[in-house]
């Protein structure tokens, strides 16, 4: 079942990487990237489930962290701010 669950995940992870791609905005990108990384997320604590591996926990995390600075940014960005403000 945890399987199915992985692979249910790497499926839709490459339509996030498709829709990154291929959106018609950029607003539609950033939120295509946030998913991807929500689900690059998923798949690490499935695969902890599965392997036993703790140590994805820890790439979870660091992973959560930078795709939340980086739509931060690409928020920042996209209303022509300084990072800074």
């Amino acid at each position: 079942m945890i399987t199915i669950l992985l692979y249910i995940l790497i499926a839709l992870s490459f339509v996030c990487f498709i829709r990154v791609l291929l959106g018609p905005t950029m607003a539609d990108r950033m939120v295509a990237i946030d998913i991807f990384g929500t689900l690059v997320v998923g798949i690490c604590v499935l695969l902890v489930i599965i392997t036993g591996r703790l140590f994805l926990i820890d790439v979870a995390i660091a992973w959560i962290i930078l795709s939340f600075i980086g739509t931060i940014t690409l928020a920042k960005y996209l209303t022509r701010k300084k990072l800074d403000e």
